[in-house]
This record gives structure tokens, sequence and C-alpha cells, in this order.
């Protein structure tokens, strides 16, 4: 029997990569049957839903999507659609590895990069919950509950005794924000105890950022909140050449979730040149959870030999293939 996933393209760039990553997954000879469902700005605009109704009714018969880029308006419109999905699918987790791909020249060439970051999805000040108090005066409130602090540390430590992995690090601000981050910490280290066998460490914020720079190396695996998690994501996909290249999923007790975390870049959509990589990887991510291991392997070790070799590398890092051509050597490699 096939494995149904909701596929969402998305906009500007999306369809493209989208395709792109179904033809990998295709090829690894994985049963897949596709239930492609429109989700565009357009869409958006028309159904006044950041999450319509035909995505959400996709995802409770498939339990699974692969999901590309979907412009997001800035200081107006409609809310994001990744939020919406987060919190409609109680998508808790959001799973990001940053992994150094073979031929990419960044100022950490030199450096294995090999860590992932675990960042809670739900709340903090996600949760949207502003208000105007007077003219030009805005309150944000951050919210940070115990279910949910818990629930992400429990998850980040199961993933790091089921994966070998031996160091976690909790970063926060609770120095500052005591009550808020001090909470979310309480729980880390509540759930720490009951793994001795992963090594807990804690850094504030600000700290944790310039280490990822200077010792980008000797981090494994992060755990953090809402807003820390979403920056300190894009600053590790800085190191190994940018959010092109880095993976997403996100994860819940009965949905998942895997995309690509960069944007739709519209300056570029349909001219073909753009980069699958970060969407490809997202599948490899989805096609672990399907319980296709071998597959899965098989594709990410396809894709970093085409950049080990680097003849076939899109325009965004240095090469002058296609999309479509950056494919067919992926299928190639396969």
């Amino acid at each position: 029997m096939p494995y149904p996933v909701t596929l969402l393209p998305g906009d500007g760039i999306g369809p493209e990569v989208a395709a792109a990553a179904v033809r990998a997954v295709n090829a690894t000879g994985v049963a897949i049957e596709w239930d492609e469902v429109e989700l565009s700005g357009a869409v958006i605009e028309r159904t006044r839903q950041s999450a319509p109704d035909a995505v959400l009714e996709s995802m409770e018969r498939t339990r699974v999507g692969l999901k590309g880029p979907v412009t997001t308006p800035i200081g107006g419109g409609f809310q994001s659609v990744n939020v919406a999905l987060r919190k409609k699918l109680e998508l808790f987790a959001n799973v990001r590895p940053v992994r150094s791909l073979p031929g990419i020249r960044t100022r950490f060439q030199d450096v294995k990069i090999d860590l992932i970051i675990f960042r809670e999805n739900t709340e903090d000040l996600y949760s949207g919950l502003e208000h105007e108090v007077v003219t030009d005066v805005v309150t944000s409130l951050k919210v940070i509950t115990r279910a949910a602090s818990i629930r992400i540390a429990k998850y980040a430590f199961a993933f790091a005794r089921a994966n070998g992995r031996k160091k976690l690090t909790a970063v926060h601000k609770a120095n500052i924000m005591k009550l808020g981050d001090g909470l979310f910490l309480k729980c880390a280290r509540e759930v720490a105890a009951e793994y001795p066998d992963v090594e807990y460490k804690e850094l504030i914020v600000d700290n944790a950022s310039m280490q990822l720079v200077m010792r980008p190396e000797t981090f494994d695996l992060l755990l953090l909140p809402n807003l820390y998690g979403d920056i300190v994501s894009d600053l590790a996909a800085g190191l190994v050449g940018g959010l092109g290249l880095v993976p997403g999923a996100n994860m819940g007790e009965k949905y998942a979730v895997f995309e690509a975390v960069h944007g739709s870049a519209p300056d570029i959509a349909g001219k073909g040149v753009a980069n699958p990589t970060a969407l490809m990887e997202s599948a490899v991510l989805m096609l672990r959870h399907l319980g296709e291991r071998g597959a899965a392997d098989r594709l990410q070790g396809a894709i970093e030999r085409v950049y080990a070799d680097g003849k076939t590398v899109t325009p965004d890092i240095g090469g002058t293939a296609t999309t479509s051509e950056f494919t067919d050597a992926v299928i190639a490699g396969l």
C-alpha cells in the first residue's frame, strides 16, 4: 500500500522545488499517494483562512504533509501559514537538523557541523496576543506554559537517547525573564534528570549565539522556546550555506509536516534556478518518519554526492545548473 501524503507546493518557487522533491522521492521506489492541495497567498485571501479547510481535511486523512514555502505579508495581512498550521494540527516540535554538506564554501568549510535544533512550536510570542493599549503603545504577550515546555523537552531528550546523541543545551534568557524563561528552564532541568545518559547544559541566548558563530562544532542538540528557536535556526543555517540547504520538520502527536524553512523567493520564481535541496532534505526526514530509513539514507547520500561533485549545483551556491538539472543529478545518484 502506498503512503498517503499531503503535498502543499506553496507559492513563489514553492511549486518548482516541490516538483523536484516529489521526483526525487518517487525515484527512491517508495510508493507515495500524493494528495496535492493548493495553499498560496491567493487561496488564503479567497478563503480568509491561513489554514484552509481543504488543507486540514487532507491532513486529517494522510497525517503527513510535505510543504513548500508560502509568502507571508509583513506588518499586516493574514496570519503566517506556518503558525496557523502548527496551532491547528498541534505540531508542537519544530526540528531543524543543520549539517555541513560537502563542497559548500563557507567560513566553516573546514569544520564539521552536525547539530539539531528543537524549538517549541506553539506558544511564546508566537501566540499572537497583541494589543494596542493607547495610540502607538503596543503590548505583546509572551506565553510559556509547563505543559508545552515539558512536552518539547521530553521530545528532545527522547530523540537524543534514541539516536545516540550525547549532549543537549537548553537556551534561554531566564536572567531577565525570570518567570517565563525561568519556567522553561525549570521544565528542561526536570526532564534532564530523567536522562542521565545525555549531558545537559544551559546557555543564555545571546551567549549561545556567539558560541555558535565561534565554535559551532561544539554543539549537538539545542532546546529552545519558540522565538529564540526561530532566530537561532536561521543563524545556524547561515553556518552551513543558508536556508536553501536546511530541512525542517514540524512534529505532533497525530500529524507531521515537513517543510523547507526558506522563503518563497518571488524574484526568481519561474526562472527554473531555485535550489530544491531544503525540501528534498525535508523529504528525507519524511521518509524516515514513514519508516523508510533505507530510502531516506539513499536519497541523502545522492544529494551529498551531487554537492561533493560540484558540477551540477544551482546558482545560489555558485553553480549554473537549473532546478531540473540538479534534480536529474540527484536521481542519477540514486
